[in-house]
């Protein structure tokens, strides 16, 4: 689809079921590669970004299949390639997930330099550090080439909790000799997933939530039934899509432990929810006040990595934000591109104050006309959702691909809670 078409001004109101995290499924599909065994992954949202990897899995030499909604069965017993394809790499920078798993199974992979989200400059350097410590030599021209004879474990310290970085190393440590001690590591839900199903798959990893993992390597791994967790990211954006509509919902299966820190930022803004087991439930009774701190000092909503308030809601709390009385500054610290989306909301009547490429300081409660739009990256994208959905009258938003990367059938979900959208 091209295009969404959305009329504005009806509250959310309902259930929805959350999807399995998408920065889950892509690891634990890349990680199919370390056994000759079958991986069989339940919970996987069906979304582009998934789709693309699946193409990978399948040009490297796997065979993947539905066994039914949300699961695949993966299987790459024979016939391993060592070389990414061009065009899927540049689609998704997930791809660079693959380097882990093909350097610890075959000693060798050629990586094109991913794409994704351009939401600022995001380095490999991390990458290339973690490997090279396991024992991988690199050569950089129009590819990244890593070979290795033999991967041996080491003590690391990662330059930066990256991530993919954390999730590459853990992945070629698992197969490699000897004992990986991997301090500074990315401990973000999705890597805890991923640190689980190797462990499902005979993997001796210790420290599994922590910035301190421990992987004690082993000769082989087998295969696994393993089930993604809820998508946080996809949470935190239906709990904003609900206040900020004034609207009410209650979200099935959100691992509401996973949302501890999003509601430090939310109660911020006035904004609070009931946890109801693995529910968590939006009432329309919210106070959308910003709640100012000690002195009546303005309020900060800031990113941090893993336990912190996560970046990529850094964008639903801002326009969030424009629906609430009182004055916020939201400082989003580790990519420089991504409030640039703000002049649009900007344009639909938003008042905000973009500082510099890191700070915005938003006062609301202001009313938002609808307007025309284009999504730059996965979250901004759903940020203009909540916009359009807020605002009075119609607004058009572009370049959807790149929402549905990371949301799983937006449109008929959210019709389902009497929002006014279809795409086109």
């Amino acid at each position: 689809m091209n295009e969404y078409l959305i009329e504005g001004g009806n509250p959310i109101r309902g259930t929805i079921r959350a999807s399995g995290n998408k920065n889950a499924a892509l690891p634990c599909l890349a990680a199919a590669f370390l056994t000759d065994e079958p991986v069989i992954l339940r919970n996987i949202p069906d979304i582009e970004d998934v789709q693309v990897m699946l193409e990978i899995y399948r040009a490297l030499g796997g065979r993947a299949e539905s066994i039914g909604p949300n699961a695949w069965r993966l299987c790459a017993s024979a016939g391993v390639q060592t070389m990414i394809p061009l065009e899927q790499a540049k689609k998704v920078r997930a791809s660079i997930l693959f380097a882990g798993p093909l350097l610890a199974r075959t000693g060798r992979v050629v990586l094109p330099p991913p794409g994704g989200d351009v939401i600022g400059r995001r380095r490999l350097d991390t990458h290339f550090l973690a490997l090279g410590e396991l024992g991988a030599k690199v050569t950089m021209n129009s590819d990244f080439t890593f070979h290795a004879k033999n991967l041996k474990g080491a003590d690391i310290f990662l330059d930066e909790a990256s991530v993919t970085a954390t999730e590459n190393a853990v992945m070629a440590a698992v197969l490699a000799k000897g004992e990986t001690t991997l301090t500074n590591a990315a401990s973000e839900p999705h890597v805890q997933d991923l640190c689980r199903m190797l462990a499902a798959m005979g993997a001796r990893i210790e420290g599994i939530g922590s910035n301190i993992l421990r992987i004690q390597g082993v000769k082989k791994l087998g295969g696994c039934d393993f089930s993604i967790g809820a998508d946080f990211m996809e949470v935190g954006s239906f709990i904003g899509l609900a206040a900020a509509t004034r609207g009410e919902l209650t979200i099935r299966g959100a691992r509401a432990e996973d949302m501890r820190s999003a509601k430090i930022a939310f109660t911020k803004l006035g904004i609070r929810w009931e946890q109801q087991g693995e529910d968590i439930h939006v009432s329309h009774k919210q106070k959308m006040t910003v709640n100012c701190d000690l002195g009546g000092m303005i309020p900060k909503i800031d990113d941090a990595p893993w336990p912190g308030f996560p970046s990529d809601l850094t964008s639903i709390v801002t326009v969030v934000a424009t629906q609430v009385k009182g004055t916020v500054l939201i400082h989003e610290k580790m990519f420089e591109s991504r409030m640039f989306f703000v002049d649009k909301l900007i344009a639909m009547g938003a008042r905000i104050v973009l500082c510099d490429p890191h700070r915005a300081v938003v006062s609301g409660p202001s009313e938002l006309s609808g307007s025309e739009l284009q999504s730059p990256d996965v979250r901004a994208g759903m940020a203009m959702i909540i916009a359009a959905l807020c605002a009075q009258g119609k607004s058009v938003i572009r370049n959807v691909y790149q929402i549905e990367r990371g949301f799983e059938n937006i449109v008929p979900r959210l019709s389902s809670l009497g929002a006014n959208i279809v795409s086109r």
